[in-house]
């Protein structure tokens, strides 16, 4: 007998695939039929018919509009990006502050 841990569990399961019972493998060869809900409504993963031009549709639209605003550049983007910078100064101020609050309640 060894007592070998790896060689021990090699021997177990080749004993237990010796003793489980035979698997059929048989390959699928048609998909599951797709039940469409009525109204439109379906799962999320999209399962049905036509949901995949549906989907390619959806995403070459948002391609093409993606394209045709990176082409023309609003004027309007340096002062949204001024905009959030004032923001995440603004929050990190009030951040401070309660922070400063809290801190002065627990001394007191």
């Amino acid at each position: 007998m060894s007592d070998d841990p790896e060689r021990l569990l090699a021997e177990a399961l080749r004993a237990q695939a010796r003793n489980a019972p035979p698997q059929a493998a048989e390959p699928r060869h048609s998909p599951p039929p797709v039940v469409e809900t009525p109204g439109g409504y379906g799962l999320l993963s999209g399962a049905g018919e036509g949901s995949l031009e549906r989907e390619r549709a959806a995403l070459d639209e948002a391609v093409q509009a993606e394209s045709a605003s990176a082409s023309a550049p609003e004027p309007e983007q340096a002062g949204q990006s001024l905009d959030t910078r004032w923001v995440l100064l603004l929050a990190a101020a009030l951040g401070l502050a309660a922070g400063t609050v809290v801190g002065l309640l627990t001394l007191l």
